[in-house]
């Protein structure tokens, strides 16, 4: 069988970690690279080519005319290397021929076969389909469509499939096993916990059907439950980098982001982190107030990432700067500008100039604002925020007809009409000028109410009747 090899375990690793925020863990397997490698698992080949053989209380009848030929396909299929080797293609003409309504379900079946073993997945399913049709108990076949369907991707198809062949007395680990990773797929949690489990039962040797286990008890956000069977996963194979990352995903559900990140580093250690594992690290240290290792994880992170977008690294650096960690947002912006270059479109450059401006301003670099904030508006002259930003840069300077300039237009723009008003009144307020702030105050607030808006307007009010 040709298929393509891929560890299964990454079924259960890849997608389970993200750059979100560390309190919300993720366990999304990598269903394809799983199946892939379970397709070329040499004992999985010997189940496949085992169910060429006929269990006779269940299977179809054949008569003598297709028995012929069946033994012609057979043995076009043995056909010694000297003969011209296995002809499996004239197998396969030879089948289709033969087959019509009326004909024995294991010509379908062993038509279908043929077609799996050469990756003609499409061809194969609805012959398979056929096969069962016409004998609703063929066990082989149901085995065969549900495996030909957990690969193409129709879980729920799957699902059904391998729930009849359980139904009709059969099923081994690989059927247990396959049906949990299509109730995984399919998010009924509790049905794929207990394939695995019985997956288990019959094979407790493969690592795969306990993780998947374990990967059930995390979208059940039973992670106690899962740290315990990674660890114990752990404890056998201390050097799969993926158990690590599933448990540190259990344990950042479990409130212990600390041991978590201990995990993290250690498969970094390992040299198997990857761009997702550093950002989560990254998003553990900056919640635990850890700024600087933050930083130090997130420009990891923006290093592995060699055809990713910016977002991530965006929103981490926008973090540490609302954190006050000015210098260590700058490092990671830094590393951002090196890392993606080219790679950042209009609205990351946007956001890189924004931070930078502010990180100007908390510098005390007011003319270096200016310079980055012009910069955004050229790049977009309808971004308010950088209008904004720039009114406030022109009244701090003693400018005021500059910044009304630029709140005036950013209060012509579509969601930013209540936040330049206020910036405006706030001018005018400095200035004594409390009668003219009052209206713009109060469209502001009919625009957007706020509270501590309304208490602002409130004072001005009550300054300007004392006038």
């Amino acid at each position: 069988m040709k298929f393509p090899i891929l560890p299964l375990s990454l079924l259960l690793a890849a997608g389970a970690l993200s750059a979100q925020a560390p309190s919300e863990p993720q366990a999304d397997p990598a269903t394809e690279a799983a199946v892939v490698a379970l397709f070329r698992d040499p004992v999985f080949q010997q189940r496949f080519a085992e169910s060429y053989l006929a269990e006779t209380e269940i299977e179809p009848k054949v008569s003598e005319d297709e028995r012929d030929t069946l033994i012609e396909v057979s043995e076009l299929l043995a056909k010694p290397v000297e003969q011209g080797g296995p002809q499996a293609e004239a197998a396969i003409t030879l089948l289709q021929g033969a087959i019509s309504r009326t004909s024995t379900a294991v010509f379908d079946f062993t038509l279908a076969n043929l077609l799996a073993q050469r990756e003609r997945m499409p061809e194969a399913i609805p012959v398979y389909q056929r096969a069962v049709e016409k004998a609703p108990k063929f066990r082989r076949a149901w085995n065969n469509l549900g495996l030909a369907q957990v690969r193409t991707g129709d879980f729920r198809g799957a699902a059904r499939a391998l729930a009849r062949v359980v139904e009709l007395g059969g099923g081994n680990a690989y059927t247990y096993g396959l049906l949990g990773i299509a109730h995984l797929k399919n998010e009924d949690y509790l049905a794929a916990e207990s394939a695995y489990r019985l997956a288990v039962l019959v094979d407790p040797l493969t690592v795969d059907w306990r993780m998947g286990l374990a990967s059930t008890f995390l979208k059940q956000r039973r992670f106690a439950e899962a740290s315990t069977l990674f660890g114990a996963l752990i404890a056998q194979n201390p050097d799969r980098a993926d158990l690590w990352l599933f448990q540190a995903n259990a344990l950042v559900g479990m409130n212990e982001p600390r041991k978590a990140a201990e995990n993290l580093e250690l498969v970094d250690r390992l040299g198997k982190s990857t761009v997702d594992s550093m950002f989560m690290l990254g998003d553990i240290y900056i919640n635990e107030e850890l700024v600087d290792v933050a930083a130090a994880a997130y420009e990891r992170g923006i290093k592995k990432d060699e055809k990713g977008t910016p977002e991530r690294a965006v929103r981490a650096a926008k973090a540490l700067a609302a954190r006050s960690a000015h210098a260590e947002s700058a490092r990671v912006l830094a590393a951002i500008e090196a890392g993606y270059g080219a790679r950042l479109d209009t609205v990351a450059k946007k956001d890189v100039l924004k931070l930078r401006a502010r990180l100007a301003v908390a510098s005390g670099a007011g003319d270096e604002e200016a310079a980055v904030l012009q910069q955004i508006v050229a790049l977009d002259p309808l971004d308010g925020e950088a209008l904004i930003l720039l009114g406030q840069y022109h009244g701090r300077k003693g400018e005021p007809e500059q910044a009304v300039m630029q709140y005036e237009r950013a209060a012509g723009i579509a969601g930013f009409e209540a936040e330049a008003k206020v910036s405006h009144a706030k001018l005018l307020v400095g200035q004594g000028k409390y009668q003219e702030a009052l209206p713009l105050l109060k469209q502001a607030q009919q625009k957007k109410p706020r509270d501590h808006i309304q208490q602002f307007l409130d004072q001005v009010e009550r300054i300007a009747q004392n006038k």
